[in-house]
């Protein structure tokens, strides 16, 4: 396989910005460029060296990029642009709506195998690294539950579907773990909890002029697979107050298992997020899932596939018998 891997950024908000700073660490990568629908010279690049093409471009591009890295939203973006893209690209993509991966899956895999490319999806901490927290945690053991929590953070997916209300000029939202659950949980009282018992959302929302706020509150407490299973809370505040109390993105979580391997033997695990920037590590996770999907594609190993699919040892940089030598 051609070395360096060649890398385009498909969209260049906070992750596709993490993105290229990600591969500034990757030195086996080389950035191609920027592809975006905006105007190419509104973007500003973290480097000036930074080549930014208008997305059309991507047509002339075939010969000169590996692997595509998504920088699009779950809502609106990443359903088409995905299955579209991996119809001539290998691609990578973050796409964290749980309830429609499966379809997502299927759009995906269809474009990537009558193209003869290789897609991974749903990369990331969640899904993605979380994903195969809990994958192990229920393989290992066997009788026991498993709860996943997330925040305080900012979450990105679903501020972007905030941002995508009519009236709503501009907003946040976090996810807020409640720490009752948590503590029950890590005393191993296997509580059974609901959805709404475990986490709490809070939006922080800039209303367009003239906009109905409880026209935006109601479309966003009812969005399905979003806000609709929680009980969220709306807060309408200005554009000032929002560029200076959240302008941070922090993130991150646990998945905890608790269960036994036997009548009297308690065994636990637990996996833990602490990031101060969820952009920049989901991008860096991004990133090491694009590896692998340049090696599948050279392998000619084609169609979707998800972190589940994915051997640890396509995502580092080391050989196989460095691996062994070094982390085994």
């Amino acid at each position: 396989m051609r070395t360096p891997i060649r890398i385009g950024i498909v969209g260049y908000g906070n992750l596709g910005r993490g993105v290229e700073r990600a591969l500034t660490l990757n030195p086996d990568m080389r950035l191609i460029g920027v592809f975006t629908r905006r105007d190419p010279a509104s973007v500003a690049t973290l480097s000036p060296s930074t080549a930014v093409h208008p997305i059309d471009a991507l047509d002339a591009q075939t010969d000169d990029i590996d692997v595509l890295i998504l920088c699009g939203g779950s809502k609106s973006d990443l359903p088409e642009q995905t299955p579209a893209l991996a119809s001539v690209f290998s691609v990578v993509d973050s796409f964290d709506t749980h309830a429609r991966i499966p379809a997502h899956f299927a759009a995906v895999d269809a474009a990537a195998r009558a193209a003869g490319t290789s897609a991974i999806i749903s990369t990331g901490w969640d899904p993605g690294l979380f994903s195969l927290q809990r994958l192990y945690d229920e393989a290992i053991l066997a009788q026991g539950q498993t709860y996943t929590f997330w925040g305080r953070g900012l979450s990105q997916g679903h501020s972007d579907a905030v941002r995508r209300v009519p009236g709503v000029a501009a907003g946040v939202q976090y996810t807020i773990p409640s720490e009752d659950a948590i503590a029950r949980v890590r005393a191993g009282e296997d509580p059974e909890l609901s959805t709404r018992e475990k986490h709490t959302r809070e939006c922080f929302v800039v209303l367009e002029d003239g906009a109905d706020a409880d026209a935006v509150r109601e479309t966003i407490v009812t969005m399905p697979d979003y806000f609709e299973p929680y009980d969220t809370t709306v807060h309408f505040i200005s554009a000032d107050d929002l560029a200076r109390d959240h302008a941070g993105v922090p993130h991150g979580g646990f998945v905890i298992r608790s269960g036994t391997t036997s009548d009297s033997t308690a065994q636990s695990m637990e996996f833990r997020l602490a990031l101060e920037s969820n952009p920049e590590f989901t991008a860096s996770v991004l990133v090491a899932y694009a590896r692998a999907a340049a090696r599948l594609a050279h392998a000619g190993d084609h169609g979707a596939k998800t972190p589940f699919d994915i051997a640890p040892g396509l995502l580092s940089p080391k050989s196989p018998e460095q691996l062994r030598a070094e982390l085994l």
